[in-house]
């Protein structure tokens, strides 16, 4: 793989793999806080995260050794609206900043594998942005978000609250490649 699509993608991997960490801790102060669905939101996304460091682990298969991982992260553990807005704030860079530069020069270099892990995490990030901003708006008034099961699907992370849907819309499988966090 070419040394700065690998970059890139280690880069991607470090930042979803603390993503998945933040959103589990972010998850327990939500339960403290009172906010169950947000803390079951959070555990959710953070499943989707570890898919998407995954996918770019995967990706990542033939290059092997000890490399140095620069990432952004948005540290501190604040109020559950604070812990949303460093979510929002984090999934927006992803998705307006990050990936579509490291999507580029994936592209430019023809890395087929890199190009797929990024796609699928570029659309799947904007699902999480949406949630993230259902569910401040309801804490902002010391409320609850109102949701039903959360699905997220175990090939591209897309996430989804309600109704399961019958076929991935980012990466096409089928129903029965989703996890649900129930009620």
């Amino acid at each position: 793989m070419n040394p700065m699509t690998a970059d890139n993608l280690r880069s991607a991997y470090g930042g979803e793999s603390q993503a998945h960490m933040r959103y589990k801790a972010w998850g327990t102060k939500a339960k403290e806080e009172g906010f169950e669905n947000v803390a079951r939101l959070f555990n959710a996304i953070s499943y989707a995260e570890e898919v998407h460091a995954t996918n770019h682990f995967k990706a990542l298969k033939d290059e092997k050794g000890d490399f140095s991982v620069n990432s952004g992260a948005v540290f501190g553990l604040g109020s559950t609206s604070e812990n949303l807005q460093g979510a929002i704030d984090g999934e927006n860079f992803e998705v307006e900043q990050m990936y579509p530069a490291y999507l580029k020069v994936a592209e430019m270099q023809n890395e087929k594998s890199a190009i797929r892990s990024m796609k699928f995490a570029i659309e799947a990030e904007k699902t999480h942005s949406r949630l993230f901003s259902k569910a401040k708006e309801a804490v902002d008034q010391g409320k609850d978000i109102k949701i039903g099961d959360v699905h997220v699907c175990e090939i591209c992370g897309y996430t989804v609250e309600g109704e399961l849907p019958e076929k991935c819309p980012i990466c096409g499988v089928k129903e029965d490649k989703f996890k649900t966090f129930n009620k």
